[in-house]
């Protein structure tokens, strides 16, 4: 191999789930923000930066409006869940019953997402994926499969297994 070549080393099955696994975190954690709307935009946020990160370990192009696009389309496709998480912020405005049914619902909601987006982009990128043959219609099933499988793994989650 000359010294022009570089080898392309995919990532680790661990060095995923931990990368997926912090943004998961990060997500429930905005998910507990008080003021509506903060937390969709700080979940939305954490997830372009998995995506981000997610492209660097595959060595594939990133583009930051082009990832913003292509999770909208991903997570906003279905509408139940970017809907309903949503209408949740909106009512954290509502004294007490707001603030209760935000901090119990939304950080799981935000974790089950980012843990789809998560799952949904390493399958894409590890089969040879770019960000620009990435057709969110075409893994829509899948996304909601990984949603559900978010769903659990959000309920055995601890603040204390983060790592760097």
């Amino acid at each position: 191999m000359s010294t022009d070549e570089q080898e392309i080393v995919e990532p680790t099955k661990e060095e995923l789930d931990r990368l997926i696994r912090n943004h998961v975190l990060g997500s429930m954690g905005f998910g507990l923000i008080p003021m509506p709307m903060v937390d969709f935009i700080g979940v939305t946020g954490v997830q372009l930066n998995l995506l981000r990160k997610l492209a660097l370990a595959y060595n594939i192009p990133f583009s930051k409006d082009k990832g913003k696009s292509l999770i909208g389309a991903l997570v906003g496709g279905g509408m139940t869940v970017p809907v309903g998480f949503g209408l949740a912020s909106f009512l954290k405005v509502i004294p007490v019953i707001g603030a209760t049914t935000g901090a119990i619902a939304l950080p799981a909601t935000a974790g089950a997402m980012t843990y789809a987006v998560g799952k949904v982009f390493s399958q894409h990128f590890a089969t040879g994926g770019t960000l620009l043959n990435f057709d969110p219609e075409k893994v829509r099933d899948y996304y909601r499969e990984m949603f559900q499988e978010g769903k659990s793994y959000t309920q055995t989650m601890k603040p204390a297994t983060a790592t760097a």
